[in-house]
């Protein structure tokens, strides 16, 4: 399995990889289910190998640890699962 910082990071810089809608479900503890945010939403950290950055309008920003991601879809299918 592609480690979930590879597959971000190949998103980003793959031009045809990276073409498409792009979701990203993370483990949330407190509500107890994954939450799918876009893409977009999301910002990498140059060097910060632990977590990444969920900015929205609907909520304040927070830090997700890349081990809480366990899926990625592209235009509505599932391709990365932990």
């Amino acid at each position: 399995m592609i480690p979930i910082q590879d597959l971000l990071n190949r998103i980003i810089w793959d031009k045809e990889f990276g073409r498409g809608q792009f979701e990203v479900g993370y483990y949330d503890r407190v509500e107890d289910k994954i939450i799918k945010v876009p893409f977009e939403a999301i910002q990498l950290i140059p060097g910060d190998h632990f977590a990444f950055i969920i900015s929205g309008p609907e909520a304040e920003s927070c830090s997700i640890p890349f081990h809480r991601v366990r899926q990625v879809y592209k235009d509505g299918q599932l391709i990365w699962e932990r």
